[in-house]
């Protein structure tokens, strides 16, 4: 500046930090309705975005009647899925009950989990295969298994967090439930070496997801908080060759209930649950303003590493 002032990046939410204009994305229609259903979680990864643990809970669990309004607001909108995630949405004791809710609407329903303890509980168990049978493959469940070999996989997650999540797997498989499964792109693996050696433990297993379908199986880039990703300016759409529609929160939102709050309220995006300058408001109505992307998430995982949590 011509005072000498610098401004620093991420600072202001409509220019960057040379003074160009940020880019924001409009909310085209709301295709995905995310709900975090608490972070609390039965492991500690080591590069979690959200941060879950035995003992983070930043984001109380969620309650049938915190999500009521919002699926009945979002099948007036005309959304077409709605996602689970955490934390662990297993250890939710309302999680049966919210998913039967949801699947009653009518709208496909994706769940994202480890497939590891709190899923294998009896009471879990007879709870999905009971929503399995009456409402088929509305439901897909979505297992987290960050790499196909033990020592990348636990490398992540931690010691003895491979053989139960594949165990898990293999009982879904058996059960015959719809799945789908997300890794990760952090050991500079080709993207066809990666999927082969998905395709190998999936085959050995039993487990029937088509390794070759990015939607089946979701390899995220990653997000690293020490790194220097550069901002977002509106003239980035023609440089990249991107759209903001091709951003996730030109279609989706998440419902989070925060430590102390009186209601669950509506973030941008699922990867900023934290950051009140992405807490759009108490509705879905109230969310569907414009989104800036002022953070490095957003050029990091979305604009530039193409990323999208559906």
């Amino acid at each position: 500046m011509a005072d000498g002032t610098q401004i620093l990046k991420w600072a202001d939410p409509d220019v960057t930090a040379d003074g160009t204009r940020r880019a924001a994305v409009g909310l085209k229609q709301l295709e995905t309705l995310w709900f975090n259903t608490g972070t609390l979680c039965n492991i500690e990864c080591v590069n979690c975005y959200i941060e879950s643990s035995p003992t983070n809970d930043r984001l109380v669990y969620l309650t049938p009647e915190d999500v009521a309004p919002f699926l009945a607001e979002a099948k007036e909108m005309g959304t077409r899925e709605i996602g689970f995630t955490g934390g662990e949405p297993m250890m939710n004791k309302d999680i049966i009950r919210i998913l039967e809710m949801t699947l009653e609407y009518g709208f496909e329903t994706l769940v994202l989990t480890n497939a590891m303890k709190p899923l294998m509980r009896p009471r879990v168990q007879k709870g999905l295969l009971d929503l399995k049978e009456r409402f088929g493959d509305l439901m897909t469940l979505r297992i987290s298994l960050d790499h196909y070999s033990k020592k990348f996989h636990e490398e992540e997650r931690g010691k003895d967090t491979y053989q139960p999540t594949l165990d898990g797997m293999e009982w879904l498989a058996g059960h015959g439930f719809k799945m789908a499964a997300a890794g990760r792109t952090c050991w500079g693996e080709e993207d066809h070496e990666a999927r082969a050696g998905y395709k190998a433990v999936f085959d050995k297993i039993g487990v029937k997801i088509d390794v070759s379908d990015p939607e089946q199986l979701v390899l995220f880039p990653e997000m690293n908080d020490g790194g220097d990703p550069p901002e977002i300016t509106v003239e980035c759409w023609r440089i990249l060759n991107k759209k903001p529609t091709d951003i996730m929160c030109s279609n989706s939102r998440m419902v989070v209930r925060h430590k102390g709050a009186g209601r669950a309220e509506v973030q941008a995006c699922t990867l900023l649950a934290y950051d009140q300058q992405f807490n759009l408001g108490p509705t879905l109505k109230d969310a569907s303003k414009p989104v800036k992307l002022n953070h490095p998430h957003c050029a990091t995982f979305c604009v530039l590493g193409g990323g999208s949590c559906s």
